[in-house]
């Protein structure tokens, strides 16, 4: 790897985290690590050809088992000179359910640091609103094993995480607007970020209110289905009125999803292991949808994509996770 060039980083457009440290900007589209099987080396060698393409925002998580090889990448990307150093990258990672205890925080921070082999991470994200037995890594949890969330304590633990300078920033992933209000009346450091699921098919317009109006970055995942992991979808890119506008357009699917979310004021991650596709999906900051683009978008039936396991409710019995989440508890 020694021998080859150093990449210019495009101008890819980021955003200000508002409760960040030291004043971090995201990168509007970052790289997913969540893949189905699962190959280390695959995902390495997909890490690499990403920087190169100009990609500098990855997203790993515990549960995804892709911190070490994903670690290893960035260190042999530095090494080779595609990168100049690790100020140029933003990488989040994510709190499992099992370590969503406050004395179980820091411990998994630095776990996740040691096999990333950084100092510091630029985002840490609470994965689920729900704690689970500490042990083994899992998805789904058992229900034996579900916990309801202390939120108080754990978002304390978070806090002292950035804090101590180990993530510039903290945030949530998968929180309802409830759960965000909840967080916002106790939180000293408010969530910089929310991950979620959201595409032209579940487009979640509530939520993206409630965090524009608290300064809240949302970013979305699963914007293009998720084809190629355990839960994925064919569902995105398959359908029509996103079809007749990106051949109106001459672009992909794709990039019609991507410049969506873009012009919805939104961030995102995508996952792709192939490396033309990664460079198509950089494609969608010189060019814009049409009113009527956006009216045909805003008119598709909308349906969660994503399978949502069923888990305990901290509030009561319930059916499953989707009952807690439209109920917004």
């Amino acid at each position: 790897m020694a021998n080859l060039p150093q990449v210019p980083t495009l101008n890819i457009p980021e955003v200000k985290l508002s409760s960040s440290s030291g004043g971090s900007n995201m990168p509007v589209i970052g790289t997913g690590t969540a893949a189905h099987p699962f190959d280390e080396t695959v995902l390495k060698d997909a890490v690499l050809q990403a920087i190169k393409a100009g990609y500098r925002h990855f997203d790993t998580a515990s549960l995804y088992k892709s911190e070490k090889p994903l670690g290893e990448a960035l260190a042999e990307a530095i090494e080779a000179g595609l990168i100049k150093s690790r100020d140029e990258l933003f990488v989040t990672s994510k709190l499992w359910c099992t370590d969503a205890h406050h004395h179980l925080v820091l411990p998994a921070l630095k776990n996740s640091l040691r096999m990333l082999q950084l100092e510091y991470l630029d985002l840490y994200l609470i994965h689920w609103p729900l704690s689970a037995k500490p042990g083994k890594i899992g998805f789904p949890v058992p229900k034996d094993e579900q916990l309801p969330m202390d939120f108080n304590s754990v978002w304390a633990a978070m806090e002292d995480c950035q804090r101590l300078g180990l993530t510039k920033s903290i945030g949530v992933s998968n929180f309802s607007c409830k759960k965000l209000e909840n967080m916002f009346s106790f939180a000293t450091i408010p969530p910089s970020v929310n991950q979620v699921e959201i595409s032209p098919l579940w487009q979640q317009q509530k939520l993206r209110e409630l965090c524009k109006s608290k300064g809240v970055v949302l970013t979305a995942y699963s914007l293009l289905g998720s084809k190629g992991t355990r839960l994925g979808t064919n569902e995105v890119m398959d359908n029509e009125t996103l079809k007749e506008i990106a051949k109106a357009h001459n672009k992909t699917v794709s990039q019609v999803c991507l410049r969506w979310a873009f012009e919805q004021g939104l961030t995102f991650v995508v996952k792709s292991f192939n490396k033309e596709r990664m460079r198509e999906n950089l494609q969608i900051f010189d060019w814009e949808l049409t009113s009527d683009d956006h009216k045909q978008i805003n008119e598709i039936k909308q349906h969660r994509l994503m399978p949502i396991p069923e888990m305990v409710s901290p509030f009561g019995p319930f059916k499953s996770l989707q009952e807690l989440w439209d109920g917004e508890i």
